[in-house]
């Protein structure tokens, strides 16, 4: 078993830095409810209802060769962001 090292610095308010033994590891956007984190495996997106434990996590691998990018779908984080702001508009 390894030991290992992980910090995370604020740089203000939705932003942060994450940093492991080995460097610069990634860089979080975002804050309660809805945060991206970029990093060198790819990008990971988050939204979820703060203080009920339900999220809906996206993840996308970053691409290693350099070739022409199509629009990707992202039907499915629109819907789920629009579900989230009815229920909230709904009960809160």
């Amino acid at each position: 078993m390894g030991f290992r090292f992980k910090k995370s610095i604020k740089l203000m308010p939705g932003v942060k830095i994450n940093i492991s033994k080995k460097g610069l590891n990634s860089v979080s956007l975002g804050g309660k409810g809805a945060s991206m984190n970029l990093g060198k495996k790819g990008r990971r997106t988050t939204v979820g209802i703060p203080g009920t434990g339900l999220s809906y996590t996206s993840t996308s691998k970053r691409r290693r060769t350099s070739t022409k990018r199509s629009s990707g779908g992202c039907g499915g984080l629109i819907l789920l962001v629009v579900i989230v702001l009815v229920v909230i508009w709904l009960f809160f």
